[in-house]
């Protein structure tokens, strides 16, 4: 197996490479992680000048390239650049949860949607901030979650989050906002951004967000895909443009 991996940390982050370490066992390893953090840049790309990519010193028979753009960029690089084909494409392990409809500003989610735009199977996995230690032991589980249900086969793009002393692993859906921000002004025109927790604890297991918080390693299919299909099935039906 060929397997890709990327983040949004940068590339000399611990949860890089613990993921690194952990996907050796199954197969030949490429690296494509940015340069420096690129944390909330989403599924951004740079188009108007090119960016540095060096092949860095990594751990023992890992290719891997230090890209300066976003973790989107650092797919499309390893994939249209090196004009090659990876059987999986794994994105993380973030520091800090991609829950809620946080993940559409997650650089960590953003690579494996790109991932997805270009044929690709992926993966994005997070935990808790300062949680990665209490998080590898779960990864034994988690693959075998994902080999005993065919996972990959049956579908192709998933989130994970693994809270730290998870219990259980659960299938879930996208809940909703999870952080927020309060923008504090600074001297001059200068305003800064202040985050907060929004979230509302509910019981909902099946939301991620619910999931993640009552202890449950979340795993949520997602899709690159922005149409509403039953919205665009009811103004179908309701009106003669269609």
């Amino acid at each position: 197996m060929r397997i890709l991996i990327t983040n949004d940390d940068g590339i000399a982050a611990p949860g890089l490479e613990a993921l690194v370490k952990a996907a050796v066992k199954y197969g030949e390893v490429t690296v494509a992680a940015p340069k420096v953090e690129q944390s909330g840049k989403s599924h951004g790309i740079e188009l108007h000048k090119p960016f540095e990519v060096k092949e860095v010193p990594y751990l023992s028979g890992v290719t891997a390239y230090s890209v300066d753009s976003t973790p989107a960029d650092c797919v499309r690089f390893a994939i249209l650049g090196l004009g090659e084909t990876y059987d999986l494409v794994l994105s993380g392990i973030n520091n800090g949860m991609n829950l809620g409809t946080d993940i559409l500003y997650s650089g960590t989610v953003g690579a494996i949607f790109e991932a997805a735009v270009l044929g690709a199977r992926a993966i994005a996995l997070s935990t808790a901030v300062g949680g990665l230690n209490a998080a590898l032991p779960h990864f034994d589980a988690l693959e075998n979650y994902f080999r005993t249900h065919d996972l990959l086969s049956r579908h192709t793009l998933y989130n994970v989050n693994i809270p730290e002393g998870a219990r259980g692993i659960l299938l879930t859906r996208q809940g909703g906002p999870f952080y927020s921000d309060d923008f504090l002004r600074e001297e001059g025109d200068l305003y800064r951004p202040i985050g907060k927790c929004v979230y509302l604890r509910g019981e909902d297991l099946s939301r991620d967000t619910d999931a993640a918080m009552s202890g449950y390693i979340s795993i949520t299919p997602m899709t690159a895909a922005r149409t509403d299909e039953a919205a665009l099935a009811r103004l179908a039906s309701e009106s003669p443009l269609f």
